[in-house]
Protein backbone atom coordinates (compact mmCIF):
# COMPACT_ATOMS: atom_id res chain seq x y z
CA UNK A 1 0.00 0.00 0.00
CA UNK A 2 2.87 2.38 0.80
CA UNK A 3 4.53 1.72 -2.56
CA UNK A 4 1.27 2.29 -4.39
CA UNK A 5 0.77 5.56 -2.52
CA UNK A 6 4.34 6.60 -3.38
CA UNK A 7 3.75 5.85 -7.07
CA UNK A 8 0.54 7.87 -7.07
CA UNK A 9 2.31 10.68 -5.23
CA UNK A 10 5.10 10.68 -7.83
CA UNK A 11 2.58 10.77 -10.68
CA UNK A 12 0.74 13.64 -8.99
CA UNK A 13 4.01 15.56 -8.59
CA UNK A 14 4.86 14.97 -12.25
CA UNK A 15 1.42 16.22 -13.31
CA UNK A 16 1.82 19.30 -11.12
CA UNK A 17 5.23 20.08 -12.64
CA UNK A 18 3.99 19.63 -16.22
CA UNK A 19 0.89 21.70 -15.49
CA UNK A 20 2.81 24.55 -13.90
CA UNK A 21 5.34 24.50 -16.74
CA UNK A 22 2.49 24.79 -19.25
CA UNK A 23 0.79 27.63 -17.41
CA UNK A 24 4.02 29.60 -17.00
CA UNK A 25 4.99 29.00 -20.64
CA UNK A 26 1.58 30.23 -21.79
CA UNK A 27 1.82 33.27 -19.52
CA UNK A 28 5.26 34.15 -20.85
CA UNK A 29 4.12 33.69 -24.45
CA UNK A 30 1.06 35.89 -23.96
CA UNK A 31 3.14 38.59 -22.24
CA UNK A 32 5.90 38.53 -24.86
CA UNK A 33 5.16 42.04 -26.14
CA UNK A 34 5.08 43.43 -22.59
CA UNK A 35 8.38 41.75 -21.78
CA UNK A 36 9.82 43.11 -25.03
CA UNK A 37 8.80 46.65 -24.06
CA UNK A 38 10.34 46.19 -20.61
CA UNK A 39 13.62 44.97 -22.15
CA UNK A 40 13.58 47.82 -24.68
CA UNK A 41 13.16 50.31 -21.86
CA UNK A 42 16.15 48.90 -20.01
CA UNK A 43 14.93 46.04 -17.82
CA UNK A 44 17.73 43.65 -16.98
CA UNK A 45 17.60 39.86 -17.30
CA UNK A 46 17.54 39.66 -13.53
CA UNK A 47 14.51 41.94 -13.32
CA UNK A 48 12.59 39.90 -15.91
CA UNK A 49 13.48 36.66 -14.13
CA UNK A 50 12.36 38.07 -10.80
CA UNK A 51 9.10 39.31 -12.34
CA UNK A 52 8.20 35.89 -13.74
CA UNK A 53 9.38 33.93 -10.70
CA UNK A 54 7.63 36.44 -8.42
CA UNK A 55 4.33 35.71 -10.16
CA UNK A 56 4.96 31.99 -9.77
CA UNK A 57 5.91 32.33 -6.11
CA UNK A 58 2.68 34.18 -5.32
CA UNK A 59 0.62 31.41 -6.92
CA UNK A 60 2.64 28.74 -5.11
CA UNK A 61 2.28 30.50 -1.76
CA UNK A 62 -1.49 30.55 -2.15
CA UNK A 63 -1.46 26.89 -3.23
CA UNK A 64 0.68 25.80 -0.30
CA UNK A 65 -1.49 27.73 2.17
CA UNK A 66 -4.76 26.30 0.84
CA UNK A 67 -3.25 22.82 0.46
CA UNK A 68 -1.92 22.86 4.02
CA UNK A 69 -5.31 23.76 5.43
CA UNK A 70 -6.98 21.05 3.34
CA UNK A 71 -4.32 18.48 4.31
CA UNK A 72 -4.81 19.21 8.00
CA UNK A 73 -8.58 18.93 7.58
CA UNK A 74 -8.27 15.67 5.62
CA UNK A 75 -5.87 14.31 8.23
CA UNK A 76 -8.74 13.75 10.61
CA UNK A 77 -10.65 11.73 8.03
CA UNK A 78 -7.74 9.41 7.21
CA UNK A 79 -6.14 9.29 10.65
CA UNK A 80 -6.95 5.60 11.13
CA UNK A 81 -5.14 4.68 7.89
CA UNK A 82 -1.83 6.32 8.83
CA UNK A 83 0.86 4.10 10.32
CA UNK A 84 3.87 5.59 12.05
CA UNK A 85 2.73 9.21 11.99
CA UNK A 86 -0.06 11.28 13.36
CA UNK A 87 -2.82 12.85 11.33
CA UNK A 88 -1.27 16.29 11.91
CA UNK A 89 2.43 15.57 11.38
CA UNK A 90 3.98 18.99 10.75
CA UNK A 91 7.32 17.58 9.57
CA UNK A 92 5.69 15.60 6.79
CA UNK A 93 3.60 18.59 5.77
CA UNK A 94 6.67 20.87 5.65
CA UNK A 95 8.67 18.33 3.62
CA UNK A 96 5.81 17.89 1.14
CA UNK A 97 5.33 21.64 0.78
CA UNK A 98 9.08 22.13 0.30
CA UNK A 99 9.16 19.44 -2.38
CA UNK A 100 6.24 21.02 -4.22
CA UNK A 101 7.76 24.52 -4.03
CA UNK A 102 11.11 23.22 -5.30
CA UNK A 103 9.43 21.36 -8.15
CA UNK A 104 7.39 24.46 -8.95
CA UNK A 105 10.43 26.71 -9.18
CA UNK A 106 12.29 24.16 -11.30
CA UNK A 107 9.37 23.89 -13.71
CA UNK A 108 9.09 27.69 -13.95
CA UNK A 109 12.81 28.30 -14.38
CA UNK A 110 13.03 27.44 -18.07
CA UNK A 111 10.11 29.65 -19.23
CA UNK A 112 11.46 32.46 -17.03
CA UNK A 113 14.90 32.07 -18.58
CA UNK A 114 13.34 32.21 -22.06
CA UNK A 115 11.43 35.35 -21.07
CA UNK A 116 14.62 37.00 -19.87
CA UNK A 117 16.30 36.41 -23.23
CA UNK A 118 13.50 37.91 -25.36
CA UNK A 119 14.72 40.05 -28.24
CA UNK A 120 12.78 43.31 -27.87
CA UNK A 121 12.66 44.07 -31.60
CA UNK A 122 11.16 40.71 -32.58
CA UNK A 123 8.80 40.73 -29.60
CA UNK A 124 7.44 44.16 -30.53
CA UNK A 125 7.21 43.22 -34.21
CA UNK A 126 5.14 40.12 -33.38
CA UNK A 127 3.03 41.83 -30.69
Amino acid sequence: MARLSAVFGGVALLLAVVGLYGVVSYSVASRRAEIGVRVALGATRRRILSMILGDVSRVMAIGVAVGSVLALAAGRAIGSLLFGLSAHDVTTLVIAAGLLVTAGFLSAAWPAKRAASVDPVSALREG
